[in-house]
């Protein structure tokens, strides 16, 4: 395993990240196996442990906790907020008067007194970043955070939120947790450079494309990864971006032939590669699933690897760019656009 520098926080983590969205409903995993595939992941030298408050509606906080228990100062652990949490329209957003509750119930479903960081789950358009700054800001003077990032941020509000730290001298978000893979890499033409200018970590999501760079997503085969039970739509190969993503599969499975590797390790390998990025989060449900991504942990793809695939999926592309989760809300809702 290697390990990097969490932006400028001094924090050594590892290149890759235990992220917990399957324990429990999400992914079917009991407590026993959601343990066991915690333990494996620190004997294989991860460090980071990344959950949220909505996962299975709290209850991969909780099962993260009893893993964890015992051992809690040698991992560093991280959560998010802001999500719905119930019907009850105040129970999200980014309001002080939310993130100081939701993170009282989520150290209380961790079982800890404090986590390492503490993420804003998506830009809240509602909530300025004024007030959202000074309620994370005073959490951590509270010492219920050590530190507090965003997620899924799109690069002006990045900037703007870094602007209002210093115009009203609160603290700043110091990680950014995108999505970032082969076949999504439209992060790279303007979040990246934001990230890296203000050196800030970056934790990436979803490196293996919902499965699609798993190994299991071939042409001719049938796709009954977990993730297409849940999300047809993103597999249905008769439409074109499905299409286009196949296909570059099938080119990437080609490159990482020749080179030695697995689909993992050069979807891991790619996404780690890039200057920018920290640590690359996995979300394995298995055990098996988790030492198939551990063999990636020491990947370094070399630049010829590294040219074909960008011959493949051009940098700066999203095969599927409808799929994005940090599209300014105009172009989403006509209403926002018209006077």
């Amino acid at each position: 395993m290697q390990y990097r520098t969490l932006g400028r926080t001094g924090v050594q983590v590892s290149t890759l990240t235990l992220g917990a969205m399957n324990f429990g409903r999400i992914g079917r995993t009991t407590q026993d196996e959601a343990t066991a595939v915690v333990d494996a992941a620190l004997e294989g030298g991860i460090n980071v442990i990344d959950t949220a408050d909505m996962y299975g509606d709290g209850e991969s906080e909780e099962m993260v906790g009893k893993a964890i228990a015992g051992r809690r100062d040698d991992i560093v652990l991280a959560t998010k907020a802001n999500m719905p949490m119930s019907d009850e329209r105040n129970h999200q957003g980014s309001s002080r008067r939310w993130l100081v509750t939701e993170l009282d119930n989520s150290l209380r479903r961790l079982g800890v007194d404090h986590v390492d960081l503490y993420q804003i789950h998506r830009w809240d358009p509602r909530t300025s970043d004024e007030e959202t700054l000074s309620a994370l800001t005073d959490l951590r003077r509270a010492g219920k955070i050590r530190y507090f990032g965003s997620s899924t941020f799109p690069a002006y509000r990045l900037v703007q939120a870094q602007w209002a730290a210093r115009e009203f001298h609160l603290g700043r978000y110091v990680t950014e947790q995108p999505s970032y893979s082969i076949l999504q890499r439209g992060i790279e033409t303007h979040v990246l450079p934001v990230t890296e200018q203000y050196g800030l970590g970056v934790l990436a999501w979803s490196p293996l494309a919902s499965g699609w760079l798993s190994g299991a997503v071939r042409e001719g085969r049938e796709i009954t990864t977990s993730r297409s039970t849940v999300m047809p739509e993103r597999f249905d190969t008769t439409i074109p971006s499905n299409r286009a993503r196949l296909d570059a599969v099938e080119q990437l499975a080609g490159v990482a032939e020749e080179a030695g590797l697995t689909m993992i390790q050069l979807a891991l390998g790619f996404v780690t590669a890039h200057p920018a990025v920290t640590s690359a989060i996995i979300g394995p449900r298995t055990l098996d699933h988790l030492q198939s991504q551990l063999a990636a942990a020491d990947t370094v793809l070399s630049a010829d690897v590294l040219d074909a695939i960008d011959a493949i999926v051009a940098p700066g592309v999203d095969l599927a760019a409808h799929e994005k989760f940090d599209t300014p809300p105009a172009l989403l809702d006509p209403s926002l656009r018209r006077r």
